[in-house]
């Protein structure tokens, strides 16, 4: 149990950074490969704010997100908004991805910060396993996250709203949907809760600038896995991910981890092409 709920703290990363994905892949149908560098942006600012300032973990969380937010939506207006078509968005995204690299590097470095986290350091016994505290509050968040934003999109107008763009943005814009606003604010808050979970992250994993990379690559795989734009999808595709490499890591060998991964995910593709919990629409060609 313990090596299981260490994989579940790893996929909770993974399922948050594909939730990362999935909200603006479904309010705006772009693909966003800079979330994972929000997120360790996030981690960076949570450093500052907790061990630099001393802040308080609830100042230094509103800090980041306010922060992390706003850099999201500059790159919706910068990267996106002026860009046609999915493939040349996918490109200027990774290049806003290779950019706060570069400006974290700058500022702080590109040696490992250690966070404080604000609870108990001390593993605890939880169904026959040890856990830290700080990888339940992940797991925690995770799941919470997932839950909420997925009754949000199918019980709220705006939730499908936001449905209703991702399938069809003309259509949305003839029923009076504002597409440039929607997208602003899928981009936006996707980075307020990246910037919000920078002081969970942080305390598990450190500020360092590949962090980002690895969140990226991995929460694409979950994200693949799930299914795009299925927002439970991408939370079960996370922890299956987290426990994959968490189980091959300590019965295989640490070499063999990744290469686990992305077995199951070509296995899972090739019985299910849209994921687990995605779907396959067809059209003319």
């Amino acid at each position: 149990m313990t090596v299981v709920w260490a994989g579940l703290a790893l996929g909770a990363l993974y399922a948050l950074v594909a939730v990362g994905y999935n909200i603006v892949f479904v309010s705006s149908g772009a693909f966003n490969f800079a979330n994972a560098q929000l997120i360790m942006l996030g981690t960076f600012i949570a450093y500052w704010g907790l061990d630099v300032l001393k802040m308080n973990v609830v100042l230094v969380i509103l800090m980041s997100a306010a922060i992390v937010g706003v850099a999201a939506a500059v790159e919706e207006r910068i990267a996106i908004r002026p860009v046609r078509g999915t493939e040349p968005q996918l490109v200027t995204t990774v290049g806003v991805a290779t950019l706060l690299n570069g400006v974290t590097v700058l500022i702080w470095g590109p040696h490992a910060l250690q966070i404080p986290f604000f609870g108990s350091t001390l593993a605890k016994n939880v169904l026959g396993g040890r856990v830290l505290p700080v990888n339940l509050w992940l797991i925690g968040i995770a799941i919470v996250l997932t839950a909420a934003l997925w009754v949000f999109s199918r019980k709220t107008l705006l939730g499908t709203a936001l449905l209703a763009v991702s399938e069809d943005k003309e259509a949305a814009s003839l029923r009076g949907i504002n597409i440039r606003a929607v997208a602003l604010g899928a981009f936006a808050f996707s980075g307020i809760v990246a910037g919000a979970l920078g002081p969970f992250i942080g305390s598990q994993e450190d500020a360092v600038a590949s962090l980002g990379t690895q969140l990226a690559l991995l929460g694409f795989v979950a994200l693949a896995m799930g299914g795009f734009g299925s927002l439970p999808g991408g939370l079960i595709g996370g922890f299956a991910v987290g426990l994959i490499e968490a189980l091959s890591d300590r019965y295989l060998g640490t070499q063999y981890a990744y290469l686990m991964v992305f077995a199951v995910l070509l296995l899972v593709l090739l019985f299910k092409p849209g994921g687990l919990f995605g779907t396959v629409r067809e059209r003319m060609v």
